[in-house]
């Protein structure tokens, strides 16, 4: 048979040949074959193995939900106990968003149903469709129970409707601490970027935003529960389960005497100002009162736009906490701290100078307060009668590092270790500082004027508190306001026992007869204190005026604004010291009022029925007590706007609005100079009610 030729080119293929080409195509094929099943086989085993957990985690995810329990936050109580901040039981209404059936129906009714303002609605609009399925979105808190049951009847008709019962944080003593203590509020945007908790945006969970509420919040704030509930594929509610309850936050005990606290609170009537007092023998905190103050109970509820512009436009700056952001001259309240300086440089007790009313210095005169003078006169009366030309003279014989050095050892300055936020520490001037600070050389002047604590000295009322303790006890004592057992005792600063002795005897002759604060006397038969006044001026007092017989009236009866801070540091019983205070009353005029204040505040420590007796005899003369007070400014503040906010040319309520219309002010940053020394004369006036005139801002220079 003839098959022809084989095409050109071409080759014949033997059976062979396609045989081992079959087989190794065939090869090749069920290896890929091979490598692909393997590795799904891989795969699966590694789903079903390895990452068995995250699956399973997911898949029970979309069977089950779960909602968390706010905790409740940890009380903060006294040193004896006696809470300070405490929860309370409240109502709340939630909604939870994958069970509502006509959003906006149920919106409507809950409208009527809760008398919500038109802000709460448009909140809860913005908020609905941003909320993930079964995460509940607040619609209100802290209801009455009238209208918590006008809910729960119409439940019926608002399916995704939550009524609850939950706990809200409350203040019992109010403003008394509220700079102290602080208050809560909802976390806000920022606080979510930076803790990505869900628990900060569950409703009804509150954190500390301000004060020592804002200082421990973690230890404060618990751990959560959980409520969980079994769901379908679609979402819908198959049945509850077990919850997990909630751990309730941690007990934070403070150093703090609530009954001390609120009665200074109280004490300082419409005065603006702050107090602290200290244990002079282990650096305790037992009252730290600024004032004015707000109502913390107000800021956890959620503070109204009303309350917040009334506060924000107050020119006492009742947001301020005073005690650690509060600067001022120290007035003559260094003298006492600069005679220890002095005897500790060997300076004797018994060294006079002659005091005639003035020294010249150059072309200037620094004036003694007293126009007339002392006379030759030793450290003892210097300090009781509060000369200044005794220190003027002083200063230039030692220089001014040494009473700087004091200063800075007695705790001027000084920033200490407590858990707040913010503290200006104010400024002891030496050489070396204001070469640093201004770029220019130390004078005579500049060592005068600190002599007396005016130019550049400035410090807040916890400093000046500080350096009483430390006077009194002879102890490093350094402040602290949370409880605790197990701290060291303070240790001694090294100073002669004999002099403090000494300057112990001239501060209790401050109080005395002949003294600066002869009317502070404590009436507690065996108490004695000693202290020492002092006026920190916010003016210059021109020549002209001294001339014209002027320079006392200005700094205590001028425009209110300009008029003498006044100053006083403390310690009781003179003999045996056990408290120590520092007050400054701001524009007050003199020290005589701020040493009124510690007089009560002792007397509360030894004889409370007797100081409590006292503050009922003044309340009347300040308006009430705080509440009073508090209720009849908001009272005030919305009948002023309301005028405000009539038509131009309608009349409006009689009495004087002006003050409140303004904006808040900036401090005044005028620093006083001491050619013209703070007016310091013995006070004989009868303590029968606290000044008329509500204080103005603090003189707050710039700090070093």
């Amino acid at each position: 048979m003839n098959f022809g030729k084989p095409p050109r080119g071409g080759r014949l293929v033997t059976e062979a040949q396609q045989t081992f080409s079959f087989s190794r195509r065939a090869l090749f094929v069920g290896a890929a074959q091979g490598a692909i099943g393997a590795v799904l086989v891989g795969r699966m085993a590694w789903l079903t193995i390895a990452e068995h957990d995250k699956y399973a985690a997911l898949a029970e995810s979309n069977r089950a939900r779960s909602t968390l329990i706010p905790p409740r936050r940890g009380w903060i109580i006294d040193r004896t106990g006696q809470p300070i901040a405490i929860n309370r039981s409240d109502f709340r209404v939630d909604l939870i968003p994958d069970l509502l059936d006509d959003p906006k129906r149920e919106i409507e009714l809950l409208q009527n149903l809760l008398q919500l303002a038109p802000e709460d609605i448009e909140r809860l609009q913005d908020n609905l469709p941003k909320a993930a399925g079964f995460q509940p979105v607040q619609v209100a808190e802290d209801l009455d129970y009238e209208h918590f049951a006008a809910v729960n009847l119409r439940l019926p008709d608002l399916p995704g409707v939550v009524p609850a019962r939950g706990f809200s944080r409350s203040y019992p003593a109010g403003p008394a601490v509220a700079h102290l203590i602080g208050y809560v509020g909802s976390a806000s945007a920022e606080d979510y970027k930076k803790d990505k908790n869900p628990l900060l945006i569950t409703p009804g969970f509150k954190i500390g935003k301000q004060g020592l509420e804002k200082s421990f919040d973690h230890f404060l704030r618990g751990q959560p529960g959980a409520k969980p509930s079994e769901v379908t594929a679609r979402g819908k509610l198959v049945r509850e389960l077990p919850a997990r309850a909630e751990t309730p936050g941690n007990t934070l005990q403070l150093t703090i005497d609530a009954g001390l606290q609120d009665y200074i609170a109280e004490r300082m009537g419409d005065q603006s100002g702050s107090a602290v007092v200290i244990d002079t023998q282990t650096g305790d905190i037992l009252a730290m009162v600024s004032m004015p103050a707000y109502d913390p109970n107000s800021f956890s509820k959620g503070i109204s736009h009303d309350e917040w512009n009334m506060l924000s436009a107050n020119d006492h700056l009742p947001l301020v906490n005073k005690t650690l952001q509060g600067l001022y001259p120290a007035g003559s309240t260094v003298k006492p701290m600069n005679a220890l300086a002095l005897l500790e440089a060997g300076v004797s007790p018994d060294e006079t100078v002659a005091c005639s009313g003035a020294l010249r210095v150059g072309n200037s005169f620094f004036h003694c307060w007293r126009h007339q003078g002392h006379g030759a006169i030793s450290m003892h009366r210097a300090i009781e009668q509060s000369c200044d030309i005794y220190f003027y003279q002083m200063s230039r014989k030692v220089g001014t590092k040494v009473f700087a050095d004091m200063l800075k050892r007695l705790g001027l300055g000084e920033k200490y270790p407590l858990p707040f936020g913010s503290q200006r520490y104010g400024t002891v001037p030496d050489p070396d500082w204001k070469l640093r600070k201004y770029h220019k050389e130390w004078t005579v002047s500049d060592t005068l004027n600190s002599s007396i604590g005016q130019g550049y000295t400035l410090v807040n009322p916890l400093q000046i508190a500080v350096a009483a303790a430390r006077i009194a006890s002879g102890k490093t004592l350094i402040p602290r306001v949370v409880h605790r057992h197990s701290d060291q005792p303070p240790q001694s600063m090294g100073v002669s026992a004999e002099h403090l002795a000494i300057i112990h005897s001239a501060m209790g002759d401050v109080v005395g007869p002949g003294g600066t604060a002869n009317s502070a006397r404590i009436q507690v038969p065996g108490v004695a204190m000693g202290g020492k006044t002092g006026s920190a001026q916010v003016r210059r007092i021109s020549m002209a005026d001294r001339a014209a017989g002027r320079a006392q009236a200005l700094g205590t009866q001028g425009e209110w604004k300009l008029r003498d801070h006044g100053l006083f540091i403390s310690f009781a019983p003179v003999e045996t010291p056990r408290y120590a205070a520092g007050i400054i009353l701001e524009h007050a005029g003199h020290g005589a009022a701020a040493a009124q204040i510690a007089r009560d505040a002792y007397t509360y420590l030894f004889d409370k029925q007797r100081a409590l007796d006292t503050l009922a005899k003044l309340q009347p003369s300040w308006g009430g007590d705080i509440d009073t007070r508090m209720a009849k400014e908001k009272a005030d503040w919305a009948a002023q706007q309301a005028a405000l906010a009539q038509p131009q040319g309608a009349p409006a309520d009689e009495g004087d609005m002006g003050a409140q219309a303004n904006a808040a002010q900036p401090p005044d940053s005028s620093v006083a100079t001491a050619v013209a020394p703070p007016s310091e004369a013995p006070d004989n006036t009868q303590d029968t009610a606290a000044p008329a005139n509500t204080a103005v801002p603090a003189n707050e220079a710039t700090p070093e």
